[in-house]
């Protein structure tokens, strides 16, 4: 609404402006011309009716009559040059689109009409007596519901309910159908047809139907629903609204964008399947790739580290000790079966009959914290860290001259 205000007032200081001076007073607006604020002006006022739900105003341009706007319909081609005879058939097939879209609006409203028509009898009907209403719909429904399936079957069939072809002796053509062979026949005759004479294509309505005709995919199928299938789908949206007990059925419409039933929530809703879940989830720890994480697993890492520190062991008592006192902390640690499935991993790296034993921390969610705050407080603790630009210019091997050891 501020802009449509804006817009307005600069309208109304265009007309105080002098004619020389519009340019410069329009370059500081960011408009060209007034007409473009016009233009603005409109698109922000239809705008504000779509926003508050009021129904646009369109402008009704004043009609132009036939005769002014197609000149050259009604004058014989022998009395015309090519160029004039070229403008004759763009003119007609101009007549005879917008004719063709006029019916069409015409024929939408006329439906609309017709459709709020029946909604309010319905209506009217539905108040005077709620269970007449209801049982004369499930009537109408299951009469349609059967026309239109037995339609349908008659489309499978291809309509042969008479068995006349058990000799095996059937050509092409007596297999054909009416549409077929009428669709084959006006083939025949646009193909030999060498335009001699005036063309008067266009002029009647019905010629356009020849394309219809000529189509190949109107043999199987029309162009829509039958007028069935459309009231089948309006009764049984009726009856999805007022009984609660009506289900319709899954073959009887066509119509693939019905919205679905409304169905009330039950406590099945609510539950949630748990299945292979429960393990698959702490399974990422050793499998990261299960949620498209390229990395190792906890017994990979584990046993990457301990191949590390064993190249600096002397004697194969060093090496065992490594895996006698393997300890784990940290929340995921409490999942049960954490200790086994760690050491089943570590056993399958590790070579027959070495010792390995997996211990928990007393308390795993805040151990790591307190161990870090234990550190922290030491007095060896500025001589035994180092700064993240470290890290980053020496290299993690920098690390390992520390060699930091946990004693139970």
């Amino acid at each position: 609404e501020n802009e449509l205000k804006g817009l307005e007032f600069l309208i109304q200081q265009l007309r105080h402006v002098n004619g020389n001076d519009i340019q410069s007073f329009l370059a500081e607006t960011g408009y060209v011309s007034k007409q473009e604020i016009e233009s603005a002006i409109v698109k922000v006022t239809q705008s504000l009716r779509k926003a508050k739900g009021e129904q646009e105003e369109v402008e009704e341009k004043p009609d132009i009559s036939n005769t002014e706007k197609y000149t050259l319909i009604d004058i014989p081609d022998n009395m015309l040059t090519p160029e004039q005879v070229k403008e004759k058939k763009r003119q007609l097939f101009l007549k005879t689109t917008s004719e063709g879209r006029q019916k069409a609006k015409q024929k939408r409203f006329e439906e609309e009409l017709e459709r709020e028509r029946r909604n309010k009898e319905d209506e009217q009907r539905r108040l005077e007596n709620p269970e007449l209403y209801m049982e004369q719909l499930r009537v109408k429904y299951k009469e349609l519901a059967e026309k239109v399936e037995q339609r349908k079957r008659q489309k499978t069939n291809g309509n042969n309910g008479n068995d006349n072809n058990v000799s095996g002796g059937v050509g092409r053509g007596e297999r054909l159908n009416a549409a077929q062979k009428e669709r084959m026949r006006l083939l025949t005759t646009a193909a030999f047809d060498r335009g001699k004479g005036e063309d008067t294509f266009g002029i009647k309505d019905e010629d356009w139907q020849l394309y219809k005709k000529m189509s190949k995919d109107n043999d199987d199928e029309e162009e829509g629903p039958n007028e069935d299938e459309v009231e089948l789908a309006r009764v049984a949206s009726k009856l999805r609204e007022i009984d609660p007990t009506f289900f319709p059925k899954s073959d009887a419409s066509s119509s693939g964008t019905e919205p679905p039933r409304f169905r009330p929530l039950t406590k099945e809703d609510f539950q949630i399947l748990i299945g292979v879940e429960r393990f698959r989830c702490p399974e990422i720890l050793f499998h990261p790739n299960l949620v498209g994480i390229e990395q190792a697993g906890l017994d990979e890492m584990v046993g990457v580290s301990i191949q590390r520190l064993q190249s600096t062991s002397q004697s194969m008592e060093e090496s065992n000790e490594l895996t006698n006192s393997i300890l784990i902390t940290g929340g995921s640690c409490l999942y049960p079966g954490m200790t086994e499935r760690l050491e089943a991993g570590i056993r399958m790296i590790r070579p027959c009959g070495t010792p390995i034993r997996i211990l928990r921390a007393s308390d795993a969610v805040l151990d790591a914290w307190i161990g870090a705050a234990t550190f922290a407080s030491t007095m060896h603790f500025q001589r035994q860290v180092f700064t993240k630009t470290d890290y980053y210019e020496k290299g993690e091997d920098w690390l390992r001259q520390y060699h930091l050891k946990y004693t139970f």
